[in-house]
């Protein structure tokens, strides 16, 4: 079975990630260890990060995630935000590994014109420099795919084959594979035969044995928009069918299967455990 798990909000302190997920029955969670919309971060305290780890082994939470801050350009071609890139994901995978965390979710970034090529180059320099300034750290980095909105890169499994053959030690990287961003990049889900072909063409790209983590979203836009729209599950282009294919791969039990659906309460509840009990009820067997 897979872990299964949403995004939660550290408000009111890092460990109310891991209570929010708890209360949702989750086996797994994704968070950002600061504002995700601002370069710095107040400094983790030793009682914070006694605190989570802590909760963390009494939630029984597998596999924890952070994601990194939309700030950062890993791409960019401007010297100046380049490096503040740089710096700031430095301090985003040592957060992660102060806190326990087992992967940094970051998006490549976008090459802002400067060409595709261009922009691998610069990813593959940035994680070579990050790497060395993080030696031995256990949490590890995964790119994560993405629909190609503007110069984004990473919305072909090509852009992520490349930075992992540009990279000094590609075995320090993995790669999240989203639902929503995939379907948006145009590579189709269902049926089954579709399914089968795209993870055909991961594997033949970049290899399954990368895949260490899923963002589950359905798409509010249609298959190639290459718009990154998420919604909940089954309730968009995507359908139920792709998730239902997904969480019965024998090839990803125990891989951590997270929602980055809309944060909302409707007349259904709290849409998280909404969207929970869909993915559940997908499960053979359930």
């Amino acid at each position: 079975m897979p872990l299964f798990g949403a995004h939660m909000s550290i408000a009111g302190g890092y460990h109310r990630a891991l209570l929010a997920a708890r209360d949702h029955d989750c086996d797994t969670v994704q968070l950002f260890t600061k504002n995700s919309n601002q370069w710095a971060g107040k400094e983790i305290t030793d009682e914070e990060v006694r605190t989570f780890r802590r909760l963390l082994k009494e939630t029984g939470l597998k596999l924890p995630v952070a994601h990194d801050s939309y700030l950062i350009n890993l791409a960019s071609p401007d010297d100046a935000l380049f490096r503040r890139s740089v710096d700031a994901f430095v301090e985003e995978l040592q957060r992660a590994e102060r806190l326990g965390l087992r992967y940094l979710v970051t998006h490549p970034g976008a090459h802002m014109d400067a060409g595709e090529e261009a922009g691998l180059r610069r990813v593959a320099e940035a994680l070579d420099e990050v790497h060395q300034r993080c030696p031995g750290f256990r949490a590890q980095v995964l790119l994560e795919t993405t629909a190609g909105q503007g110069t984004t890169l990473g919305y072909r499994f090509e852009h992520l084959a490349s930075i992992l053959e540009k990279v000094r030690d590609p075995d320090r990287l993995g790669v999240c594979f989203d639902t929503c961003h995939v379907f948006a990049a145009g590579y189709p889900l269902a049926p089954e035969a579709a399914y089968r072909q795209t993870l055909r063409e991961f594997d033949r790209l970049v290899g399954l044995s990368r895949l260490k983590v899923f963002h589950l979203n359905d798409s509010a836009k249609p298959l190639g928009s290459r718009v990154d729209r998420h919604a909940h599950i089954g309730r968009g282009h995507l359908g139920l069918e792709p998730f239902r294919l997904l969480v019965n791969d024998r090839r990803f039990r125990q891989k951590p299967m997270i929602l980055e659906t809309p944060k909302e309460a409707t007349a259904d509840g709290d849409m998280d455990q909404v969207n929970l009990r869909v993915l559940r009820g997908l499960l053979r067997g359930a």
